[in-house]
């Protein structure tokens, strides 16, 4: 009961406008920054995010903001991020996640690895086929958030990265296995979709990010 519990936080949309906007920055969101995010008061901001915490979807940690320490350092403010926790539901009950890991399980074996890939690349190209014209980094960033990426371009690298990976409980399990499939999946999605010769995924993993980026053409020998 606790994923639908979680998810039925979000029915209020209040609730809904401020985990969208909190999943959607690249750090953690103070109070103020969130009740004007999502257009509302402090003080009924505060009310939700406490209760989007409550249902694990947000986690939150206290830190002064402005970096100093001791008296007249001000007390630390409450920050707000979204949840590392994963949530999922059918009506009746299914467990496709215990499949999938057995399948990657099996396939790790059995040293899958380029047939796994091969099979990722044909669905990417399938996937970019009907995603219509990605002819730059935008285009490709609202192709990959459609598919749950959440991109955000790292203007200093001149990338963009994935904040979240979908597959990322089985490539805690499973990474080499399960990054490699991932990356030759957007391989794919790039070959397939019209226009977007210019642009590649490779891999660049990061801390709490998915392991592949897109770059253009330009930053290729990066």
């Amino acid at each position: 009961m606790e994923d639908i519990d979680a998810i039925a936080v979000l029915q209020d949309p209040v609730r809904r406008r401020l985990y969208d906007y909190v999943a959607a920055q690249d750090h953690e969101v103070g109070r103020n920054e969130a009740a004007e995010g999502a257009g509302i008061q402090r003080t009924l901001a505060a009310f939700h995010l406490d209760k989007l915490v409550d249902a694990g979807l947000l986690e939150t940690e206290s830190r002064r903001l402005s970096g100093r320490s001791g008296p007249g350092a001000g007390r630390p403010a409450k920050l707000y991020r979204r949840s590392g926790a994963e949530h999922q539901f059918s009506i009746p009950a299914r467990d496709y996640r215990t499949a999938a890991d057995l399948l990657a399980e099996v396939a790790e074996v059995a040293r899958l690895d380029t047939e796994l890939q091969d099979a990722a690349r044909r669905e990417g190209r399938a996937a970019g086929r009907a995603a219509g014209p990605v002819e730059d980094l935008d285009a490709a960033a609202a192709v990959l958030a459609a598919r749950g990426y959440e991109p955000r371009m790292d203007d200093e690298a001149g990338v963009l990265r994935m904040a979240n990976c979908p597959f990322h409980a089985l490539s805690e399990a499973h990474p080499p296995l399960v990054c490699g499939m991932n990356l030759a999946l957007l391989e794919g999605l790039l070959e397939g979709a019209e226009g977007a010769e210019g642009l590649r995924a490779r891999m660049d993993a990061r801390p709490g990010l998915c392991c592949v980026v897109v770059t253009a053409s330009k930053n290729n020998d990066c």
